[in-house]
């Protein structure tokens, strides 16, 4: 999953960064408001930590501008503001949570997780499957009949999006934004490359489940 850190405390925004990374989430990081609304806008995001006093541009400004282009992004607000009415604003506005600094990292990890979690359905945070083939976050792995192999953090997280995606055909365009950022300069070939790695490792543990090519286009998990 993709998510976006927009927030001023370059520190705070930094220290989120390597506590979202380590748990295996892609991030992306805003400073200010303005860039903060550019990202979002991109449309390529699990999920949104803003913080609502920020330079150029508020977080109650982006997130009114995120709502009025019709984005269903889920957007965690993150504020120093604890009074009853600026919460009442911003879930107003459309925010889907709201978490006052200073917070302790496990609760916003479990909002995190409360925030991307899929609709009416209910499953173990730590596991994604595909049929009998299993995707384990806590152990960055991938089984199939009590056969296991480690993912690197590339691996797993376009397992992930495969996953979360059965029989659809995912754009190279779309995991590029998704895995690197809506900004990276990576090739087509960097993809094809991990693609390459998933199939071997799926060949490996005897799995049942292929990564199939759609020429010119991209990949699919059948």
């Amino acid at each position: 999953m993709r998510l976006l850190v927009v927030e001023d405390e370059m520190q705070l925004a930094d220290a989120l960064t390597e506590i979202l990374k380590r748990n295996k989430y892609a991030v992306d990081t805003a400073y200010n408001g303005n860039d903060g609304l550019d990202c979002a806008l991109s449309g390529v995001y699990d999920c949104i930590i803003l913080d609502i006093m920020l330079p150029g541009m508020n977080g109650i400004e982006i997130l009114r501008n995120i709502r009025n282009e019709k984005l269903s992004t889920p957007v965690l607000l993150l504020t120093a503001r604890s009074e009853v009415e600026d919460k009442i604003n911003g879930l107003d506005c459309g925010a889907d949570d709201y978490l006052t600094k200073p917070f302790v990292t496990g609760e916003l990890l479990a909002r995190v997780r409360a925030l991307t979690r899929r609709k009416g359905d209910i499953f173990d945070e730590n596991k994604m499957s595909f049929n009998s083939l299993e995707l384990n976050k806590s152990s960055c792995s991938m089984s199939f009949s009590g056969n296991d192999v480690k993912l690197s953090l590339k691996e797993y997280q376009i397992m992930e999006l495969l996953i979360a995606n059965p029989h659809q055909i995912l754009p190279k365009e779309r995991i590029i934004e998704k895995i690197w950022g809506y900004e990276s300069d990576v090739e087509y070939n960097n993809i094809e490359v991990y693609i390459s790695f998933l199939r071997k490792k799926l060949n490996a543990i005897g799995a049942d489940t292929q990564i199939k090519t759609a020429r010119g286009i991209g990949y699919s998990l059948e």
